[in-house]
């Protein structure tokens, strides 16, 4: 793993903003990898004045999408035809694909966004999207947003913090905490106004 990042950091010192591009793409879609690997050296480089901070923030969010869609696109092209032939195998059945398409396209857009701000869940979340064929253009808008916070906070800690490898990793543990508490927060706002234009 060690020379895959290094090969990754490298590939963004040379390639710019669109290695940004293509590693964020890859990140989001089908090799999901730590994107801080991607987007903090790009900062620190912003930093030193060889790259500009707002490009490379616009870069890594269209990446980000780019990857989401093409997972999206992938489950609505094969998704449910598998899940359908395969599925009782990992006990999925058609009512469970109904129900998750009933979910997403009363809760798409608020599952989409806290999905994206999560490790381990923001590669994947387009895959049910996809599935449920959520609104593209929703889906898209809300992508967007919660990838577009996640890489601010990484391209500003690689324009701060820069190489401090100790001060970076203990950073990233509490703002993955705090958005985590956040996400809890924020579903739980939602459920609470649900509940109460249903009651």
């Amino acid at each position: 793993m060690g020379a895959v990042i290094a090969w990754i950091v490298d590939t963004v010192g040379q390639w710019g903003y669109p290695g940004i591009v293509l590693l964020m793409f890859l990140e989001s879609s089908f090799f999901p990898f730590p994107s801080e690997v991607v987007v903090v050296p790009a900062g620190y480089l912003a930093a030193r004045g060889e790259m500009a901070l707002s490009l490379v923030i616009a870069a890594g969010i269209a990446g980000s999408l780019g990857g989401a869609l093409f997972n999206y696109w992938l489950a609505v092209r094969w998704g449910r035809p598998l899940f359908e032939r395969y599925g009782r195998y990992f006990l999925v059945n058609p009512k469970h694909l109904t129900q998750a398409e009933r979910f997403f396209a009363r809760h798409g857009h608020i599952s989409t966004f806290i999905g994206r701000l999560l490790p381990g869940i923001r590669q994947y979340i387009s895959l049910p999207a996809g599935l449920a064929r959520m609104d593209l253009g929703l889906f898209s808008l809300f992508t967007a947003l919660g990838a577009g916070i996640w890489v601010v906070i990484l391209a500003l800690l690689g324009y701060f913090i820069g190489n401090n490898q100790e001060l970076l990793r203990q950073w990233l543990r509490e703002i993955t905490a705090g958005l985590a508490a956040a996400c809890l927060l924020i579903a739980a706002i939602y459920i609470w106004r649900k509940r109460k234009q249903t009651g």
